[in-house]
């Protein structure tokens, strides 16, 4: 167990699970019912929190899977790196967070792609 993850175990993670629980109870009561005015207001519930838990993401209380370091584990230590987007976070990427990092990186590869052409051009011609 060297190798250690800290996956889920997030102020918006568990908010959104709390809330999208009660959802499913409403849906469950519903279903039990037979009262569609309680399965919609089950799936608005299931709705809301997806848009919590996105929000909670967003500012900072929610961490991208992965290896971090130790100090970063604890359910009440914000992400730093929230204000600038996740790499392959879907959410991040869907509030405009994270395509500067991925626009650098393609510029980069672009740059770096050149460059051997642009010397080779030089010494032709030098």
């Amino acid at each position: 167990m060297s190798a250690q993850y800290d996956e889920g175990h997030t102020v918006a993670g568990w908010t959104g699970f709390g809330v999208a629980s009660v959802g499913a109870v409403v849906v469950g009561v519903g279903v039990c019912m037979v009262s569609a005015a309680l399965l919609v207001v089950g799936l608005g519930v299931g709705v809301v929190s997806v848009l919590v838990t996105w929000v909670l993401h967003l500012a900072g209380w929610g961490k991208p899977p992965g290896r971090r370091p130790r100090e970063q584990w604890g359910m009440r230590v914000r992400d730093p790196a929230a204000r600038e987007g996740h790499a392959g976070c879907l959410g991040c990427r869907l509030a405009g967070r994270g395509r500067r990092t991925a626009e650098v990186a393609t510029s980069v590869a672009v740059v770096g792609q050149r460059e051997p052409e642009a010397a080779a051009a030089a010494e032709s011609l030098g």
